[in-house]
């Protein structure tokens, strides 16, 4: 059976809402809206599909920064949101409108520290950021199968039309047409959702000929009401499924799993210490599940519930995520939110919405203990105790800013103990546990790329997070080699971000150590 990709998209596209700050939603209406606009002005609908596929995921891989921002901001997605409502080419625009909504809330001694951060160092950041989601942005549309159009419109999406944008300072016409689409539908669609048609159709002009298109974004000022009406009647989605150019991109169901990896690496990405844990998981679950003798689709769809689990950690700041003591009740709330996210996401794909409540799940206990319902054993299927089993072995044997990793051992230990507790099954336990050691292990193959096996030690360094002084220390080499392993590694992989290196070991399974 076929399912459409953008009535996948759809659900998961949030993914790319809430690890941008905005409500969720925002990115169909702006496919929504790129679609339409691109019809009205003549375009081809190959360039109307590109403005459509790149606008859901403009923000995808805005969590490949996330880290960064948090150390340095305090909260990424406040930051993420305030840029979204901020005219980037008019400095008073950041002081009248970014300043004021990233200080908001903070002690007076924090707001003078913020605002120093950002007018010294706002700009060098806001491009590394925007570099890394267009790295991360196209790697994600090549996974999806999306064609090399949409790839190039999602990995321009971040220029100006001015030539002052980043990767590459594009300018003008230079611009994929299918990015200057996605781009201005987003900025209508955000503005609208702040102020209304009115502060839309201005918030367009402003931009227009600095960072939009000018031609585009006066065409949808004057017509920005009827098309956000269009965007807005009825349900969204079904809207987005008709406005489509034809032929529609479909996936086969068993290729839900690649689509699911994607995203599963998304929500992994977020922060340094979670890299691989969803394919870890998926793994570990689908093994036990077998070992229960579960019906094929059940694991199947298991597999699938566990490659997506954590996608709603985007939701939740990376300063809670990262950070290295105890957690305040108020960041432990939020935490316990994710498993709802995770589950409202799922929801938003009628494909996927089966699995939604399972996701949710994944966090309860067999005692009532876990979060997010409170669940006991009898609301719990076994594909939900498997899959609490799994990410809680795969979680202990990664290190966490405020512990070192378990070994299999004292993970196994942890779990034998929930299980004489009460808090977990002992089948689930017991079969999880059998195939760790088998779903733990990797093959020892050569590293894709050429990349040799040092060059392979520095690439898990990199994902980690460490600087290159950091990289020389861990390996006992030079500052100045660290660094040629490091631009050896970007120019081979065709990266020059840590984000985008972290992805392609992910995608190539090239973070776990050789047994």
């Amino acid at each position: 059976m076929a399912v459409r990709l953008a009535d996948l998209l759809a659900g998961l596209s949030r993914v790319a809402d809430l690890g941008f700050g905005l409500p969720s939603g925002e990115a169909v209406r702006s496919a929504v809206l790129a679609a339409v606009l691109g019809r009205s002005v003549g375009l081809p609908e190959e360039d109307v599909r590109a403005g459509l596929y790149t606008a859901l995921l403009l923000h995808v891989g805005c969590v490949g920064y996330a880290d960064e921002t948090a150390r340095l901001y305090g909260d990424e997605l406040v930051m993420s949101a305030a840029s979204a409502r901020t005219n980037p080419a008019d400095p008073r625009d950041g002081l009248k409108t970014f300043v004021p909504m990233l200080v908001r809330g903070r002690s007076p001694l924090d707001r003078v520290r913020l605002t120093f951060v950002a007018i010294t160092r706002g700009k060098r950041h806001g491009e590394a950021y925007a570099t890394v989601a267009c790295e991360v942005g196209r790697d994600v549309a090549r996974r999806l199968g999306l064609d090399e159009q949409v790839q190039r419109s999602v990995y321009h999406a971040y220029e100006w039309w001015n030539g002052r944008g980043v990767p590459d300072g594009l300018a003008g016409e230079e611009i994929p047409v299918g990015s200057r689409l996605a781009v201005a539908a987003t900025v209508a669609v955000t503005l609208e959702n702040v102020g209304g048609v009115e502060l839309a159709a201005a918030g367009l002009r402003r931009q227009g000929g600095t960072v939009l298109d000018p031609e585009l974004a006066e065409k949808f000022a004057v017509s920005v009401g009827g098309l956000v009406a269009t965007a807005a009647d009825g349900d969204p989605h079904r809207v987005l499924l008709e406005v489509e150019p034809r032929p529609v991109v479909s996936v086969l169901d068993p290729e839900l799993v690649d689509v699911a990896t994607v995203f599963g690496d998304l929500a992994d990405l977020k922060s340094p210490y979670t890299h691989g844990h969803s394919r870890g998981v998926a793994s570990l679950a689908s093994s036990a599940g077998w070992r229960l003798g579960l019906p094929a689709a059940d694991v199947h769809n298991l597999e699938l519930a566990a490659l997506l689990h954590d996608v709603g950690r985007v939701a939740i700041s990376s300063a809670v995520w990262d950070k290295p003591g105890r957690l305040g009740a108020h960041e432990w709330e939020q935490v316990r939110l994710h498993a709802y996210h995770s589950e409202r996401i799922l929801a938003g794909s009628p494909r996927l919405a089966p699995l939604a409540r399972l996701v949710g799940l994944h966090h309860e206990r067999s005692d009532g203990s876990g979060y997010h319902r409170g669940c006991g054993r009898s609301d719990l299927p076994m594909a939900a105790r498997v899959l609490a089993v799994a990410d809680a072995f795969q979680a202990m044997c990664q290190r966490r800013p405020h512990r070192a990793a378990l070994t299999e051992d004292e993970a196994e230990q942890h779990l034998l103990d929930d299980v004489g507790c009460g808090r977990l099954d002992a089948e689930a336990v017991n079969a999880v546990l059998a195939g760790a050691g088998r779903a733990t292990r990797t093959e020892r193959r050569r590293p894709p790329a050429g990349i040799t096996a040092r060059e392979l030690e520095v690439l898990r360094l990199v994902a980690e997070g460490c600087s290159n002084p950091q990289i020389a220390e861990r390996l006992v080499i030079s500052r100045r080699t660290a660094e040629d392993h490091v631009q050896n590694i970007y120019q081979k992989i065709g990266a020059s971000s840590r984000a985008a290196a972290a992805l392609f070991a992910m995608e190539h399974e090239l973070l776990a150590k050789d047994p």
